[in-house]
């Protein structure tokens, strides 16, 4: 059984038991539960449920292992040629470690 969640903007192809790096969650704390209800399609062995938008009752329950947990950084250059303009920029993304515990559909 699979389902499709949009957590934070994202789509997720989800199962149980699998662990998830989403958009940072604010106010969350490792070992809180967090339930995400746009579920956009389910899958159970076959028998599959589209949601227009959302499949109702169908719920996706994850518990947070780590509220904030930074991506790799992403370099930004800019140059200009001829100019001697250059400008170095980094980002690190900020995200969240959940791991599905139980999906209801």
């Amino acid at each position: 059984m699979y389902v499709i969640v949009e957590i934070n903007g994202q789509q997720f192809n989800v199962s149980e038991g699998r662990k998830l790096f989403v958009h940072h969650i604010q106010n969350a704390e490792s070992g809180m539960v967090v339930e995400f209800d746009k579920v956009l399609l389910v899958d159970n062995n076959g028998e599959v449920k589209v949601g227009a938008p959302t499949v109702e009752g169908a719920k996706v329950v994850c518990e947070v292992l780590s509220p904030l947990v930074k991506g790799d950084k992403v370099l930004v250059f800019h140059k200009k040629r001829r100019k001697g303009y250059r400008k170095m920029r980094g980002h690190r993304q900020q995200f969240t470690q959940v791991s599905v515990k139980e999906i209801v559909a």
